[in-house]
């Protein structure tokens, strides 16, 4: 049966194309904005832990955690739990850098755990007034090494390092001292966010609920999935998805519907003389889903393939590769398939329907 499945889409060639590239389109969408979807949601994991903490305490009530403002003294209050190792404030800044307002500048404090784990692979960290380390991929955007100057906020940085964290965000960014950041801000004595690292044997999730009823206003940020739930981004990416697949599924289907019906329509006989030399009807309806569902197949693995592409193509056009990167998961190329045969399993029911409820007698036989 393969093989007849195979000699009819070829022989349809035409048809078979034009209908795998309507299917693949869609696909290719889902498959886009899924795989942003899991880029954002993977910047998210690494936005709340930075400096490779436990979690991040926040500004509840915010779309943007980069909005939030805390005073720094919270660390301080903070580290004197006994189920807080340390704790260390942090002043995000975000359009700092003119060559790349995607890159993020973090205001650290030069002996806060957060700069200490930044490993160097070129200079020294020096945070003093008017320097700057940055990561290595934004020094290789950017051409910049040590010595060179990075103009932070319209000011000019001389680049003391670069360093290597293997955490998207710090490795796409640039980190200054503290109080430098605070005044570029007007910020006064405020951060962004305090990053936290557990003590030894202390449960997170408890710890985080104790954290928020300590200081109320405030919220605990300790994985991926938290990040995404307070923002929007990653909500409207997952609504967007579901109702491009139901688009998806519809155009999809009502095309191979047409398709295949028109398949049929002009192998009417030829589906009545697989008939009576045998052939049940059960049989031929499979033979003819199976069309529909390889040719759907066929949209989807196209589809697949577009839809990397173009994610890695917009991501580039929009120069948006400082805050996300498209990652293509198994979940995604399972979905894209999964749409892919149910567009074919829909779309073949009628014209599976319609190849085996004529009479073989009647057409072998000339009638209509």
């Amino acid at each position: 049966m393969l093989a007849l499945v195979a000699t009819n889409l070829i022989r349809h060639k035409g048809r078979t194309i034009a209908t795998a590239i309507g299917i693949a389109i869609g696909v290719a969408t889902i498959v886009a904005l899924l795989s942003i979807g899991d880029g954002l949601k993977r910047t998210a994991g690494e936005l709340v832990h930075l400096g490779q903490s436990d979690f991040g305490l926040f500004q509840d009530g915010l779309a943007d955690p980069t909005a939030s403002i805390l005073p720094t003294s919270l660390a301080r209050d903070l580290e004197r739990r006994p189920d807080v190792s340390r704790a260390t404030p942090l002043l995000l800044i975000v359009e700092a850098i003119r060559q790349d307002p995607a890159a993020v500048v973090f205001g650290a404090e030069p002996d806060g755990f957060f700069a200490q784990r930044l490993v160097m692979t070129d200079g020294r960290r020096d945070l003093g007034r008017r320097r700057a380390v940055i990561g290595d991929q934004l020094a290789e955007r950017l051409g910049v090494g040590v010595g060179d100057t990075v103009r932070i906020k319209r000011r000019p940085f001389t680049v003391t390092g670069v360093f290597h964290t293997g955490i998207f965000f710090e490795d796409n960014g640039a980190v200054i001292d503290l109080a430098t950041a605070q005044r570029l801000e007007r910020r006064g004595d405020d951060a962004t966010n305090i990053v936290v690292e557990l003590a030894p044997g202390a449960d997170q999730r408890e710890t985080e609920r104790a954290v928020q009823r300590a200081h109320p206003g405030t919220i605990a940020i300790g994985t991926p999935e938290q990040a995404a739930r307070i923002g929007a981004n990653g909500e409207l990416v997952r609504k967007t998805v579901t109702i491009v697949a139901a688009l998806a599924l519809i155009v999809g289907g009502l095309g191979v519907t047409n398709t295949m019906a028109m398949a049929v329509l002009e192998r009417e006989r030829e589906l009545a003389l697989l008939s009576a030399i045998g052939w049940r009807r059960a049989r031929i309806a499979l033979l003819v889903l199976a069309e529909g569902v390889a040719t759907s197949v066929l949209g989807a693995a196209l589809g697949l393939l577009l839809g990397v592409l173009g994610a890695d193509a917009l991501n580039r056009v929009l120069d948006v590769a400082a805050v996300v990167t498209p990652e293509v998961t198994l979940d995604t190329i399972w979905q894209a398939l999964a749409i892919g045969v149910a567009i074919g399993v829909l779309g073949g029911l009628y014209p599976a329907w319609r190849g085996t409820s004529t009479s073989p007698l009647r057409l072998l036989s000339g009638g209509t």
